[in-house]
């Protein structure tokens, strides 16, 4: 079976600036795969790079087709849905609304069963089963203006769980979140992928990473320097020393105090 996401030497440059070189990425079926690195490590740039909003090099496919040509509707429309760090809502609809927009036209057969037989709309039954999905049905009702950023960033996950994606792409999705909302996420992003949806988080937020994710890739001024399990990811000095600005020769991973740096990693304290 192919990986749900293979990503083969992606490259991009803007000008002179090479912000990402030759990156290798896999997304398993049924797999949560953490994407981290410092600021500026160019997460996002790959994010955008497969979902083609920016020009890349090297190959992208999705369930093993080839789709690096497409456009960014294009490899929506073949399942590779993503979130962004703004939560992008529509502040004058309830959230029922929302997901019922982001559910899409219906097919020209989905159409006739709701003309004739008077089938539901296609748009109004996925917004019923996502908002079951993340137990958000009791703010079905409400305007995204009335919730709190925890809940809001819940709504922008169940707008691209509404397009029915065979890959979900989250970016930064615990940013401005409190511990109990972060641990929140963490448990419904457990389950979604449990469920069968294979997704590809990038946060700053080393507890929720590194406690959820079946294996995490990391990221350096552009060039994968890691890929491993938690475990693994946790005791690689390269690793440490991009959080914590110093050379991966002055890391000892089991040496004193190191457990303490990865503390304040987890706790954002020590971000570049």
């Amino acid at each position: 079976m192919s990986p749900a996401l293979q990503a083969a030497g992606v490259s991009v440059s803007f000008g002179a600036v090479r912000a990402l070189q030759d990156v290798d990425l896999e997304v398993g079926e049924g797999k949560l795969v953490g994407l981290i690195g410092p600021n500026g490590a160019g997460k996002t740039t790959f994010v955008d790079a497969i979902t083609g909003f920016v020009q890349a090099s090297g190959s992208v496919r999705l369930e093993g087709r080839e789709i690096s040509a497409l456009p960014p509707h294009r490899r929506a429309h073949l399942g590779l849905a993503r979130t962004w760090q703004t939560i992008e809502l529509f502040d004058d609809l309830t959230v029922r609304e929302n997901l019922a927009v982001a559910g899409g036209r219906p097919s020209l057969p989905e159409s006739f069963a709701e003309i004739v037989f008077g089938r539901q709309p296609r748009a109004e039954r996925l917004a019923e089963e996502v908002l079951g999905l993340l137990d958000l049905e009791d703010i079905a009702e409400e305007l995204p203006s009335n919730l709190s950023q925890g809940r809001r960033k819940l709504v922008g996950i169940a707008r691209a769980l509404a397009s029915k994606p065979s890959l979900l792409l989250l970016d930064e999705p615990a940013a401005g979140l409190d511990t109990h909302e972060s641990l929140d996420l963490g448990r419904r992003l457990r389950r979604l992928v449990d469920g069968g949806l294979p997704t590809l988080l990038i946060d700053h937020d080393m507890g929720l990473v590194l406690g959820i994710c079946d294996e995490i890739y990391v990221l350096d001024f552009g060039k994968l320097i890691a890929r491993g399990s938690p475990e693994e990811v946790r005791s690689n000095p390269d690793v440490l020393a991009a959080y914590l600005g110093t050379s991966a020769a002055e890391v000892e991973p089991d040496a004193p105090g190191t457990g303490t740096a990865w503390a304040a990693v987890a706790e954002g304290t020590a971000e570049q």
